[in-house]
């Protein structure tokens, strides 16, 4: 299972009800920050997830509207009482600015580990989530991710019992380990169901429209996508500034041919994201205009 909020929905500056557009995503324990712009500790802090179990941080790009709470969110991850090791991911130049943010938080009792993509890589996050990243269209170094949780097959008790294997073996062939009983060596495969579909979300913002970003949220069940603005007046501003309307953003989602779609990184000047939502629908039905706080629930089911 897999809970997303979607800690902040506004883009460029934060207002009064509305908090920078971030993104946290819990599995079991573990938690991982899909950027983090000012003020970004309240909101958290408001859910009541904690901050110990904090364990990767997933950046975008380095404009202030998705960096600039990092100071914040480290002191109260160290706080919490952190101490093992906290990865940071992020593009091109990202090394610089945490460097630079770390001279105002310089005193942390967990290490920070920095690592630079360049899309297309992949990585693994806390939780056993397997990650990726593709390249977005913003005019600098930007990243769209990608997160996958996978689902064991189902155990086949009878095929383990017509095997002659003790009860007590049958939870590590479940976890995928090989084993030897008596005299025979057996695998994971001779007890295990076909494969599974397993989870997975997209997170897409300050960007426009490309093939890739639709290839890379290929048939997700949640597509987490920019809306900086709602309407087609406003698309010479979305192609000279990097970002889209939100009927591109539904685009996207019915190319990918995702299961939902949830819109966020609204301009200040939104204050009612119904409108985008509205828009959206009209390409993409399953479309829905987050509010700071919005948490969204991937099981299993």
């Amino acid at each position: 299972m897999l809970d997303i909020c979607l800690l902040g929905t506004c883009g460029m500056m934060p207002l009064p009800n509305r908090w920078l557009s971030c993104a946290l995503v819990r599995n079991g324990s573990s938690l991982v920050l899909f950027d983090c712009g000012e003020g970004t500790q309240v909101p958290w802090k408001t859910l009541g997830w904690g901050f110990r179990q904090l364990g990767a941080i997933c950046l975008s790009h380095m404009h202030a509207d998705h960096v600039a709470g990092l100071p914040g969110v480290l002191f109260m991850v160290a706080h919490a009482g952190r101490t093992e090791p906290l990865a940071i991911y992020g593009p091109a130049g990202t090394a610089y600015v945490i460097e630079g943010l770390r001279r105002i938080a310089p005193d942390l009792p967990f290490p920070i580990h920095i690592h630079e993509l360049k899309g297309g890589e992949t990585f693994t996050l806390p939780g056993g989530l397997e990650a990726t990243c593709t390249q977005a269209n913003h005019g600098i170094p930007c990243l769209a991710y990608r997160v996958d949780l996978a689902r064991r097959p189902e155990f086949q008790a009878d095929k383990a019992r017509a095997l002659g294997l003790p009860v007590q073996l049958w939870k590590r062939l479940q976890h995928g380990e090989t084993l030897e009983y008596d005299g025979k060596v057996f695998t994971p495969e001779q007890v295990l169901g076909e494969p599974r579909r397993g989870l997975s979300l997209a997170y897409i913002t300050d960007t426009r429209p490309t093939p890739a970003l639709s290839k890379l949220a290929s048939d997700v069940d949640l597509l987490i996508c920019e809306s900086m603005y709602d309407t087609r007046d406003d698309l010479p501003m979305a192609h000279a500034n990097g970002h889209m309307i939100s009927e591109e953003s539904a685009g996207i989602a019915k190319a990918a041919q995702a299961h939902a779609l949830v819109l966020t990184h609204f301009s200040p000047k939104i204050t009612d994201p119904s409108q985008a939502e509205k828009a959206a629908r009209r390409i993409f039905p399953n479309t829905r205009a987050a509010r700071d706080g919005l948490v969204v629930t991937l099981d299993f089911s």
